[in-house]
């Protein structure tokens, strides 16, 4: 087995592979949070509508522009914070 600290890090330094393969990982990981999130909406929304409109008081309509704000910022942020930067590092590292 390889020593991965020592892979990682040179001289207290991250290389660009490790950080590469970082924001890839959390780019695929995030974007199965992201469909895990779209499927619940579309196939049990009226079962979660019921359940949270038991403690939160909004129409249908608010319920789902909530859902899709949420659903869009969610997926910029997936795109600036993990798919420009592993982009960057793909590009920079040749």
């Amino acid at each position: 087995m390889r020593d991965l600290h020592r892979d990682t890090l040179v001289n207290g330094i991250m290389n660009i592979e490790t950080a590469r393969s970082f924001f890839l990982w959390c780019t695929v990981i995030n974007y199965a949070v992201l469909l895990i999130w779209v499927a619940f909406f579309w196939f049990v929304h009226d079962w979660h509508y019921r359940l949270t409109s038991g403690f939160f008081k909004v129409s249908v309509e608010t319920y789902d522009l909530v859902n899709f704000c949420g659903i869009a910022a969610f997926k910029i942020a997936i795109i600036l914070l993990n798919l420009v930067p592993f982009i960057a590092l793909c590009i920079i590292a040749g």
